[in-house]
Parts: structure tokens; sequence; C-alpha cells
């Protein structure tokens, strides 16, 4: 793919860098800035970030295609990380005619980029391009699992068009479907219809309020850990600490928490494309927001950095196992714990139809889930996953 074609390159000039020698030790001198000019092996990445200045399908929020520029005038002024990463910063997407045009485009590199072993993260842009990030994985034929940190759910209705704030209908209903899983992460009762929330659960989605995640905010670490799309849209953040959105409120996720969840999406082993969306730099006071954005960039790098690789359950010596017998449990409920970073799993089985065959699901849990089977409970998200796979 000749990546010339589909990027406008970024510079100290266009990113407003006056002295570039003055941000010496910073992320501006540490991240490759694309050069159409000058030949790029791809494959020498590890991340590359791409700014999609796309708005013409958001909700009331049009501003939000300066966001990919300001967000990166934050993150090059800080520094970087005690080990070496290699990042690319591939420029800014050129917009097709249509927005379907723009859609084809962020599918067709996002999928290039996974295929090279590269983890892209997408600078919005409205939420709506989650929709054309889903579409890498349908392009590759390869079965996902999206996350979105979201105070809206953003079902939106069959019938009409796509939108920021109406696009996982349209995921759900494209055919072919390759989506295994959808997660809601932060989402705000007030903010969904009663019917929304129904809908969520008719399909088997994982939903979890924000003050239940925010009471015990390691529990998101089991939820984005099977993880193959993570997007944020950054009205999950409460107002107080990110302005820059015309669509969160009072309440929501604080600065500190949405940098601690970035850093559990960044130690995902399975993770392979990452986006922040809905950023409105007219609407920000002193920089705050994307002050904060390029802070959630920077802990998920550091997440990547960190990751564990203890997903490859071929080898069972690296792991310890439990069996627990659970009242009204077909068979005893396993668990695995790696002895490698304390991570948990627990066993999902899968019956074939016609047959005796029972395939087995990983489903990445925490200790909290094996405390429970061992008071005789099982987990209402165990539940959840072995209606899904056995439906």
């Amino acid at each position: 793919m000749d990546l010339s074609l589909y990027f406008e390159p970024v510079t100290a000039e266009s990113l407003h860098f006056p002295d570039a020698a003055a941000l010496s030790g910073r992320l501006f001198h540490q991240v490759l800035l694309y050069d159409p000019a000058a030949p790029l092996d791809i494959s020498e990445a590890e991340i590359a970030i791409m700014g999609v200045p796309e708005t013409r399908n958001t909700y009331r929020n049009p501003s939000c295609s300066l966001a990919p520029d300001e967000i990166r005038r934050q993150f090059y002024q800080l520094y970087g990380w005690r080990k070496n990463v290699r990042i690319i910063d591939l420029g800014n997407l050129r917009l097709g005619n249509a927005v379907e045009d723009t859609y084809s485009a962020v599918a067709e590199v996002i999928s290039y980029l996974i295929e090279n072993k590269v983890i892209p993260i997408i600078l919005g842009g409205g939420n709506d391009l989650a929709f054309a990030n889903y579409r890498a994985y349908v392009l590759q034929e390869r079965v996902a699992n999206l996350v979105a940190i979201d105070s809206c759910f953003d079902l939106g209705d069959e019938a009409s068009p796509i939108r920021s704030d109406a696009y996982v209908n349209k995921i759900v209903l494209q055919q072919p479907n390759f989506l295994l899983n959808y997660a809601n992460i932060g989402y705000q009762s007030y903010m969904n219809s009663p019917e929304s929330v129904s809908m969520m659960e008719h399909l088997y989605f994982e939903t979890y309020r924000v003050g239940l995640m925010r009471r015990n905010l390691e529990e998101v670490e089991p939820l984005v850990r099977n993880a193959d799309m993570v997007s944020i849209d950054i009205s999950a953040v409460r107002r107080p600490d990110a302005p820059g959105c015309p669509h969160n409120s009072s309440n929501g996720f604080y600065g500190e928490e949405i940098c601690q969840i970035a850093k559990y999406v960044g130690l995902s082993d399975k993770l392979s494309s990452f986006g922040i969306y809905e950023y409105d730099p007219t609407l920000d006071f002193n920089n705050q927001t994307s002050q904060l954005i390029a802070h959630i960039l920077w802990y998920f790098v550091e997440g990547y950095l960190f990751r564990q690789n203890d997903t490859n359950f071929k080898n069972r010596d690296d792991y310890r196992q439990f069996n627990i017998s659970v009242s009204g449990a077909l068979e005893e409920v396993v668990f695995f714990n790696s002895k490698k970073s304390g991570r948990w799993w627990v066993l999902v089985p899968i019956y074939q139809k016609d047959s005796d065959l029972v395939k087995q699901y990983y489903l990445p849990c925490s200790k909290r889930d094996y405390d429970l089977a061992c008071e005789d409970k099982i987990s209402d998200r165990w539940w959840r996953t072995y209606n899904k796979l056995n439906q």
C-alpha cells in the first residue's frame, strides 16, 4: 500500500512548533513523522498514529475536525518512556468526496497496518469512525471483540443513516457479520433510553455503568483484555475534566481514571486498534482536554510496553488451574491463573449442535469471579457469555 496516497503529513510548522530544538528529549523527537519523499518500511513501526478529521456524520460537533493536530501538540511535548518503542505518525487522512469514501479508506489503512503487526491509534473526528475501524476486521474476515468507553450506547435506529451517536446498529446488522462481542464501559443510565438498555441485554452485549466501574476500576482490565478494538468517546469523561466536548455531562470518569483505563487497554495482548473521538478544541479551556487526551495516549503506550504475552494456553505449566463445583452448573467451572502476571481466565463451554464435541472459550475475568465461584455463585458475565455462545 502506498500510504502517501492516503495521508497529508504533519511537520513542526504545521503543528506550530516555532523552535523544535526546544523540545529536546520530548516525544516530538522520538516519534517518526512520515515523510512521503522518503522510503518507509511500515514493518519497522510498532504503533502508528493517524488523524482522521472526518465530521460530516457527527452529531453537533463539526469542530472535532481540528482535534488531531491539537492532540499532537500536547502529546509531542511529553517525555517518553524508559523502554524504547517505535512510533510513526502517518499524518492526517485525506478525506473522500463522500463520507463512505473516508470510511473505506480508514478500513483499508487500518487493515493494512494490522496485517503488518502495527497498532493504529486513530485520532478523530467523530465517533462514527469506530464503524469504519470495525470494517477493517470485516475486510480481513476476522471475528472481533469491540469495547466502547462511552456515556451512551450509540445504538441508533435501523432505518436511520449512520451518525456519530447512532452507529452500533450498523455494525450489528452488517453482513457478513464478524462481531463476536460488544461491550460498553461507562454508560450513564439517564443518558440512555430504557428501550436501548433492553436492546443491549437482548443482544447479550455487556454494559457497565460508570458508577460501578469507578467503585472498582481494576474490574475494567479483564473487560478490555479480550478486545481487538477499543474506542473512547471523550464524552465518557466528566465535563470538569474534559470541557472540550459538547456531549459530556457533569458526571463520568475522572481524568486519572480514564488514563488508568487506557493503560489497561494498552496491556491487552490481543488489542490491535485504538481510537479516541469527539474532542472539540473550540470548546476547550486552557488546552485541558487536549492535555488529558495526550496523557491517555501516553498511558496507552506505557501499557503496551508492559504487555505480558500470557494468553497462549498451550503450555499449561505457566498457569494454575482451579476446578470449582458450583450449584446449577452442568460441570465444574474451570479457572486459570497466570503465574507470570497473576491474571485470571474462566472457561466457558460451547456445545456444538448435533455433536458431542465441546469447545472451550477462555473468558478473561478477575479474582472476584473466582471468589464468587468459591461462594457457590457464577458471575453474570459468565452466564451472559455462555448464553451468547450457545444460543
